[in-house]
């Protein structure tokens, strides 16, 4: 046996996770909706940081409850966010996650038009009134444009999950979503991802039907 090397059954790594995260952050205090996000935030990451810069709106976990209750899909601006989400128990619920990344159409369209297939994928996502749920983790292009629809009336959102990464319009693109009158949950700053997106969706999910933490 290697020295200092704990044995953990397989089904124990997340719990023991999670002790260690809840030890980690002390006596820090959460909104009981907010605390479980936050957690599997940095379980997903490993960086307390999220801790400080998870800033989510007023009844937003809520909105979220209702939305997937409802049979709301979850629309992403990557596969790799899709591939993150825990779709069996989205669809316990009537949702499925859905992205148009690979659309030939799009892609095609955005060489055309010199624009980013993200922000084309909102687009297609607009005209389908069960996409309540936008989990944006990469493309602030996407952000961007599906800001530009809600204002324009051509999208209502029940809750946009806007974490998207990097340093070209990343931090403006969450700015901007703080000024739409809709739910979001955003990561201050420019971290974020696509797993950070997928993992805020599955906190919500756990929430809901208790099987995970």
């Amino acid at each position: 046996m290697l020295k200092g090397i704990e044995i953990i059954n397989p089904g124990d790594i997340e719990k023991k996770s999670f002790e260690i995260i809840t030890g980690i952050l002390g006596d820090r205090v959460f909104s009981p909706l907010h605390e479980p996000i936050i957690k599997r935030v940095i379980h997903t990451s490993a960086d307390f940081e999220y801790a400080d810069i998870m800033n989510i709106s007023v009844n937003a976990v809520e909105k979220g409850f209702e939305a997937i209750r409802a049979g709301s899909n979850v629309i992403t601006d990557t596969r790799m966010a899709a591939s993150g989400i825990n779709k069996k128990t989205l669809a316990n619920y009537g949702g499925q996650v859905v992205c148009f990344m690979d659309d030939l159409k799009i892609a095609e369209e955005a060489k055309v038009k010199n624009v980013t297939r993200a922000s084309l994928c909102m687009d297609r996502a607009a005209e389908d009134l069960n996409n309540k749920i936008f989990a944006l983790g990469n493309a602030p292009t996407a952000l961007i444009r599906l800001c530009e629809l809600i204002y324009s009336g051509a999208v209502s959102p029940a809750l946009v999950v806007g974490v998207p990464v990097g340093f070209v319009n990343v931090v403006e693109s969450k700015e901007l979503l703080k000024q739409m009158n809709v739910p979001y949950i955003i990561s201050e700053g420019r971290k974020g991802g696509s797993n950070i997106a997928a993992a805020i969706v599955n906190a919500i999910l756990y929430m809901m039907d208790g099987s995970k933490r």
